[in-house]
């Protein structure tokens, strides 16, 4: 398997964007981090491609990876960020620039990072994913909790045209070795709207076991998904340089290929490695 596209890949450059979440972090993740220093770790891990994922809730983080990916063919496309508190912005950003873009592929906001865990319920962001479904824009959910789930399940009820993917798997409980506990329950609801996909993703950090993380620690919860949303609703991240924090790049996508050749068969290896993302982010490959 030589044509993995690598749907979770992060750039930044702490002078050209505020990474508000970076400031005062004392890991190893608090510098720049340019596409020039992943590349030559595609070849190694057998990555035909990247997507490059929004890291900071400003443009001038979402303009940085369209730089990069214009100047790397590698970069296959991107997942950027527009002010979804202002409808009438988002609107205007993408007819002035999301459709003259053709590396712009989705959109995506550090909820996460939101005091409010029911920011996506707020009416303006909710109108303004109301025009993401109508321009066929699909939406990256990055959640952290349960409340996260119950949101995506809401969104989904309320605007069904609108394509949403779970990265990293909405953060399953690994740590507590719990199976599947609430987030089980929410997942095994979320999954039965078809708009809904998940991201197989930084799940090594998620494991809470720095590097020692193995295919054991993350094999159930990555079956349990293919089985809720079935194979044709997942795709696989890398999820760099978070990932660094639990390991090389190259142990990452080691410990995926493991998870995964156990799981599947060859065919249906290639559709979360590849052909799920070309379809779920109508990517246009060479």
């Amino acid at each position: 398997m030589n044509a993995i596209i690598d749907t979770h890949v992060h750039c930044w450059n702490l002078e050209r964007a505020r990474y508000d979440w970076l400031e005062g972090n004392g890991t190893l993740l608090n510098r720049n981090y340019a596409f020039s220093e992943l590349q030559p770790e595609f070849q190694q891990a057998g990555i035909a491609g990247g997507m490059l994922v929004q890291a900071a809730n400003n443009v001038d983080d979402t303009e940085l990876m369209l730089e990069i990916a214009r100047a790397f063919p590698t970069v296959v496309g991107v997942v950027g960020w527009l002010p979804l508190e202002a409808p009438e912005d988002v609107q205007r950003l993408i007819e002035g620039q999301f459709r003259k873009e053709p590396h712009l592929k989705g959109v995506r906001h550090l909820i996460h990072n939101e005091t409010d865990a029911k920011w996506l319920l707020r009416e303006p962001v909710l109108d303004s994913l109301r025009i993401l479904a109508a321009e066929c824009i699909p939406y990256d959910v990055v959640g952290v909790l349960p409340e996260h789930l119950e949101t995506v399940l809401e969104v989904a009820e309320r605007i069904p045209g609108l394509r949403l993917m779970l990265d990293h798997l909405n953060q399953p409980p690994i740590a507590a070795k719990e199976t599947f506990g609430r987030w089980g329950e929410l997942m095994s609801e979320v999954c039965q709207h078809t708009q809904v996909w998940c991201k197989i993703s930084g799940l090594g950090t998620t494991t809470g076991k720095g590097n020692a993380w193995t295919a054991e620690d993350i094999k159930p919860y990555v079956a349990y998904v293919l089985e809720l949303f079935g194979v044709e609703r997942c795709i696989c991240g890398g999820d760099w340089p978070v990932s660094l924090l639990a390991g090389s790049y190259a142990h990452t996508w080691q410990t995926y290929r493991e998870v995964i050749g156990n799981l599947l068969p060859p065919g249906e290896q290639a559709q979360i490695y590849r052909e799920n993302a070309i379809a779920f982010y109508k990517l246009e490959m060479p």
